[in-house]
């Protein structure tokens, strides 16, 4: 079940490969992100001394969290990935040129996963071309529904 898309990413690059991410999240964030407040539209993944990072993704403190410790609503969040695909990514990305964007939060079993994806970035002229597509399955599927 997603908890939230983020349909930017689809706009602005081209997604190759997708994984599925565990993250690393204190109390009041699992509660906020229950709840429906979190927002991973300005978000992107890095890599720091051989880990996952993921900045950007603001989570908004329910009112009722504790009083006892100050929510930091953008804070960095570890990413969790097996070490085999960890070594990949960094290759990837240093190499040939991709970065990574997180796609989709959702439930697995009860746990808060996070799907990102290797990316590479569109230019002006594919952007265009991928609206003129769209388009034209909108209106193919508009005019079959018509006869």
């Amino acid at each position: 079940m997603s908890i939230v898309q983020n349909k930017k990413a689809f706009h602005d690059y081209f997604i190759e490969e997708r994984y599925e991410t565990g993250l690393i999240l204190e109390g009041w964030e699992v509660k906020a992100i229950r709840a429906g407040r979190v927002q991973i539209k300005e978000a992107y993944v890095i890599v720091r001394n051989g880990e996952l990072f993921l900045i950007g993704c603001h989570i908004s403190a329910l009112p009722t969290a504790s009083t006892h410790i100050d929510p930091d609503p953008v804070r960095t969040r570890k990413l969790l990935l097996h070490a085999g695909e960890i070594e990949n990514l960094i290759g990837r990305v240093d190499r040939a040129g991709y970065t990574l964007v997180p796609l989709d939060m959702h439930y697995k079993s009860g746990k808060i996963k996070l799907e990102i994806g290797l990316a590479k970035g569109k230019k002006q002229h594919d952007k265009r071309e991928s609206e003129k597509q769209k388009e034209w399955v909108r209106d193919k599927q508009r005019l079959m529904r018509v006869k």
